[in-house]
């Protein structure tokens, strides 16, 4: 019978999830996928300084968010729990106890200043530093007189002092490592947790996991914890460690490069699927070099050979181009459920930022402004989307004229904003180009004058008009376009012009016409 496949994916609760660990996430969920196995989640949590139970959730949040759901793991209890780490303190005391008895294992009483002692030595000498040994044969007299002097030890595990340890990596074939080059490592700290090499020994053995799937800043890990495996008379599992994700330059991904955390992408307004579908080509590609997968196809074209073994480089501009396909390819009404539930997330986002502008208030003139700035614009956002809400009919209307120009969520406001302010601002750069023109407000009157007559108010109506009055004046069908689209939007690109205008309707139209003529005479005395 063939072994069920069991994969995991162990993020440390120190931050948001970020985006290198969501892509190891995924692969390991598609290979389990794929293979009709297990995915487990497991919440390593042992750094008791750093680790935060908000963090924990919001790492959660994000893989339910993609669609990455757990078959055992945390609100999912199977036969090998707990799954936090902080849960199963007294498992792996356990073990280190057995290693202790088994003299593979000793107790450690060296300070950190030693410690650092020890590898500054070694620096000296051009060696690469490891752990010197001190402790391996202390006496039970030696450990009396440390004790005494309230020293608490930790454990070390001790690594054999000669031969070599292979790796045998599914990407990278086989990789040897020098025990010799390692030292002893620390396997339980003083304060009694484990460190990260025998935590994840002990329950990637006790879970069933059959195959390890990470980054391979951790192939340099991987030897101590075969030793480990060897020394328990536990089975290792298979291994397989991914390339990193860089930025463009090639340095490691961080925040200069581009947000790093699911989290700021969901806030950002990126869709789930777009992003899952942009991270499983991050260094994982089919041999006609497919882009867009549904997610039953991802699942099922997915396999450990087709990861590349170059550093993957993550480009911004290429998600959101990517969401931006995938917001075309949507029916407008489940576009709008998702921006709408968007919004309603960052709700408490801007809450937060109106709580800071009511404290920048507090401040100077200067940031009392800012704070008014602030306020102004969600103040208009939150107007948008009540309208939306309040009036199905006209959001029917808008959403697919603008649906087709917009990459992520927060685009609507830019794409959308003319329709619900009658008395937006001009983009200074669209009057200078196509208003600040003597021929424009006679133009405008004229175009004014032909809408007011027009009936029906269409499309086809408006753009045979406009049409027909640029034959009429021997101008170019741009130079009546264009000055027109700004009076309606006051910027120079958006949807369809004769679309949005039937949208407006005739009055506004009229209206906003007006307001232009009347600003280009007291503005710009033209």
């Amino acid at each position: 019978m063939k072994e069920e496949v069991r994969v995991r994916f162990a993020p440390s609760p120190t931050g948001e999830l970020h985006i290198g660990g969501a892509r190891t996430a995924l692969f390991n969920w598609l290979f389990a996928r794929h293979n009709q196995g297990k995915f487990i989640l497991r919440i390593e949590d042992t750094d008791v300084v750093r680790s935060r139970e908000d963090f924990s959730k919001s790492a959660m949040d994000s893989l339910r968010w993609l669609g990455l759901d757990w078959n055992e793991g945390p609100g999912k209890e199977g036969d090998y729990g707990p799954y936090f780490q902080s849960q199963r303190l007294s498992i792996y005391q356990k073990y280190a106890g057995k290693l202790i008895e088994e003299k593979k294992a000793y107790l450690c009483y060296c300070t950190q200043e030693e410690l650092e002692e020890s590898n500054r030595k070694m620096r000296a000498k051009n060696e690469l530093p490891r752990y010197d040994g001190r402790c391996r044969t202390l006496s039970p007299t030696q450990i009396v007189n440390l004790e005494e002097k309230g020293r608490l030890p930790s454990i070390r595990f001790r690594v054999p002092e000669k031969g070599i340890t292979y790796v045998e990596d599914l990407l990278r074939g086989k990789v040897s490592f020098s025990n010799q080059m390692m030292g002893d490592f620390i396997i339980l700290k003083s304060n009694k947790t484990p460190a990260f090499n025998f935590a994840n020994v002990i329950d990637d053995a006790l879970m069933r996991i059959t195959c390890v799937i990470r980054g391979d800043d951790h192939l340099s890990n991987t030897p101590r914890q075969i030793l480990l495996y060897k020394a328990l008379n536990l089975e290792n599992p298979q291994y397989v460690h991914i390339p990193m994700i860089l930025g463009k330059d090639g340095a490691k991904l961080s925040k200069r490069h581009a947000a790093t955390s699911v989290s700021s992408y969901r806030k950002e307004g990126y869709l789930p699927w777009a992003l899952v579908n942009y991270l499983a080509l991050l260094g994982w590609s089919t041999a006609d070099s497919q882009q867009f997968f549904g997610k039953e196809e991802l699942i099922e074209k997915f396999s450990l050979e087709k990861i590349g073994k170059s550093a993957a480089i993550f480009d911004s501009q290429k998600l959101k181009w990517m969401n931006g396909e995938y917001t075309r390819r949507m029916n407008w009404k489940g576009w709008w459920d998702r921006c709408d539930g968007w919004w309603r997330l960052i709700q408490t986002e801007q809450e937060k930022q109106e709580k800071r502008a009511n404290m920048l208030k507090k401040v100077g003139s200067t940031t009392i402004k800012m704070a008014e700035i602030i306020q102004t614009e969600q103040e208009k956002r939150a107007n948008m989307f009540r309208q939306f809400r309040d009036d199905p009919d006209k959001m029917a209307e808008i959403i697919p004229l603008v649906q087709p120009r917009i990459k992520t969520f927060p685009d609507i406001f830019e794409q959308a904003d003319f329709f619900f302010d009658n008395n937006f601002n001009y983009d200074s750069a669209a009057v200078h180009k196509r208003l600040k023109k003597d021929y424009v407000p006679l133009l405008l009157k004229e175009i004014r004058k032909r809408i007011e007559q027009l009936s029906p108010f269409t499309k086809e109506n408006l753009e045979d008009m406009a049409r027909n009055l640029s034959k009429d004046f021997s101008l170019t069908t741009g130079q009546v376009f264009h000055p027109l689209r700004v009076s309606l939007t006051g910027k120079m690109k958006g949807p369809g012009l004769f679309e949005l205008a039937v949208v407006l309707g005739k009055k506004e139209v009229l209206r906003r016409i007006d307001r232009t003529v009347e600003m280009l005479k007291t503005v710009y005395r033209i």
